[in-house]
């Protein structure tokens, strides 16, 4: 079995996720009437504008890095299973995925769910990106959590 994902094709479906987040915030921004709903969903909107900007840099340096030390055949299937579960690897389905939602407790734990999911991709992306790339990374799964902790704050102030 060849590889499923290349390192930089791994870093790319992060882009592609960080770009459905983004969508989706942005979408759920524009239907919450909620104010302090409305104001994490801008947070959130920026934040993923940021995650998009700092995969983009790490992809210009792994493109042509090759991981060491990984039984890539099982990994990149696993790396190719995680993305294909994950909603937001889809081009955009962050924005069809807010619209069919009629409520903020629905929104938030929607988002809730993709903030998790993204956490473990990101946790496999780490493994494909260059040892000094992998800081970054770490910073991006430590904001991920933070965004988890305050959608769960969010869905108990509901």
């Amino acid at each position: 079995m060849g590889n499923i994902f290349a390192g930089s094709e791994v870093v790319e479906i992060g882009i592609q996720i960080e770009i459905n987040g983004r969508d989706f915030y942005n979408t759920l921004l524009k239907q919450t009437k909620n104010p302090k709903a409305a104001e994490i969903f801008k947070f959130l909107s920026q934040e993923e504008e940021r995650h998009i900007k700092a995969f983009q840099g790490i992809l210009e340096k792994v493109r042509k890095y090759e991981p060491q030390g990984l039984d890539s055949d099982e990994y990149y299937a696993y790396m190719n299973a995680l993305a294909s579960e994950h909603v937001f690897t889809k081009k955009d389905q962050g924005v069809k995925i807010a619209q069919l939602i009629k409520t903020d407790k629905e929104a938030i734990q929607k988002a809730i769910g993709f903030e998790e999911d993204s956490i473990v991709y990101y946790e496999g992306v780490r493994k494909v990106v260059p040892d000094f790339d992998q800081k970054v990374v770490d910073e991006l799964i430590a904001q991920e959590q933070n965004h988890l902790r305050q959608l769960i704050e969010l869905k108990a102030a509901l």
